[in-house]
């Protein structure tokens, strides 16, 4: 995807991805976390993602930062998934906003570039208790995506 984004790191395991907002509040350092889970047998990733609190060392992701810089942060979160299934390319990622507007603001991201992302991902949305493939203009709950054999 052709869209402005952060620069990034990335630990040893591949697994944390980090990088600095920028905007009208100052530098903000932004996690992105990819933790295994299990559910029924099935490994998956789970995505977090917020501001790092520098005291805690843990991720706030019920921070608003308002650092005027959304988009481009939505674009590195999307390309640590790129990357991260890249490195994994059988890992399925589950991710949903830390509250109901945060999910409609993935969901709009992963609408406004599904063309190029439909080409790398498969994506899945989880709606009236059912995983289905993703469609524009239907409110997720969550979404799990899977790179895609090519």
């Amino acid at each position: 995807m052709n869209l402005s984004k952060y620069e990034y790191s990335t630990d040893e395991s591949l697994l944390d991805y980090e990088f600095d907002s920028e905007g009208p509040n100052g530098k903000i350092r932004k996690v992105v976390r990819y933790s295994p889970q299990n559910a029924n047998g099935i490994t998956y990733y789970n995505l977090a993602f917020g501001d790092l609190n520098k005291v805690t060392g843990r991720i706030d992701d019920l921070t608003i930062s308002n650092n005027q810089d959304r988009d481009k942060i939505l674009a590195t979160v999307a390309s640590t998934v790129l990357a991260f299934t890249e490195y994994f390319p059988d890992a399925t990622v589950f991710a949903t906003g830390s509250a109901l507007a945060r999910t409609r603001l993935y969901q709009m991201g992963i609408g406004a570039n599904w063309e190029q992302i439909e080409t790398l991902l498969e994506v899945f949305g989880f709606v009236n208790g059912n995983w289905e493939r993703f469609a524009k203009n239907i409110n997720y709950e969550a979404f799990i995506v899977k790179r895609k054999k090519l």
